[in-house]
């Protein structure tokens, strides 16, 4: 019976363990996570195994009770017939012949009672093993349940830090175009562009400026024809 309760208290703790608190306390949740799962399996298959030969011996004892009460309910079958054939042979006169068939009932009677209370005796220790057997299925249950939801949070973990990888990466490449930003370099030729533009058009208004100084020669030139002629007029 100890071994059966140390199995059952194993099973009763584990089913009990805090999984949340054990993960905060953990450095690498992940490895604690794949270490618990493969503790919970084991402990599991050592349950598995401990219930059902536990269960074994319930049935064996099952079946050695039902013998007994077969038995019992035979052997009372045998005494009433033996007592009978007692009292048919007393009422025929033989009276020897009779009392043979009722000490036969009385052997009878008394295997009867002898298979009674064996059948008494282990109907107790049937009971107990049954709740036994009743408390490690609970037990099981609990920690295939507790394996699922470990399992489940494994999952869940490696998929959030599959995901949190790649949004590092993503930021770690997105640095990296700041850093080596190409269009710094477009910046730096359109600021030459815009300086060969600035001199075109300061070369453009050069030419403009000595056209018009040009003309302006042209003009003087045309004021100094006209007032030699309006001179030589008056001179003559």
């Amino acid at each position: 019976m100890s071994s059966k309760q140390t199995v059952l208290g194993r099973v009763t703790q584990l089913a009990k363990a805090n999984i949340h608190a054990l993960l905060d306390q953990a450095e690498d949740p992940q490895k604690m996570l794949d270490q618990l799962i493969r503790d919970y399996a084991n402990n599991i298959a050592e349950a598995e195994e401990a219930v059902a030969a536990t269960i074994g011996n319930l049935r064996l004892m099952e079946q050695d009770h039902q013998e007994d009460v077969d038995a019992a309910k035979e052997w009372g079958g045998k005494a009433l017939a033996a007592s009978r054939k007692a009292d048919e042979l007393r009422a025929g006169g033989q009276t020897a012949e009779a009392d043979r068939f009722d000490n036969l009932a009385k052997v009878a009677l008394g295997r009867q009672l002898q298979s009674e209370k064996e059948a008494r005796t282990a109907e107790p220790t049937i009971a107990a093993q049954t709740g036994v057997v009743q408390k490690l299925k609970a037990g099981l249950d609990q920690m295939k349940a507790k394996l699922g939801e470990l399992r489940a949070k494994r999952d869940e973990l490696v998929a959030r830090a599959k995901s949190a990888q790649a949004q590092n990466r993503m930021m770690d490449a997105v640095r990296s175009v700041d850093v080596l930003d190409p269009t710094s370099e477009l910046h730096r030729f359109e600021d030459k562009v815009r300086r060969e533009e600035a001199k075109a058009l300061g070369g453009q208004e050069l030419a403009a400026s000595s056209l018009d100084a040009q003309f302006e020669q042209l003009d003087a030139l045309g004021d100094s024809a006209e007032i030699e002629a309006r001179l030589a007029a008056l001179k003559g």
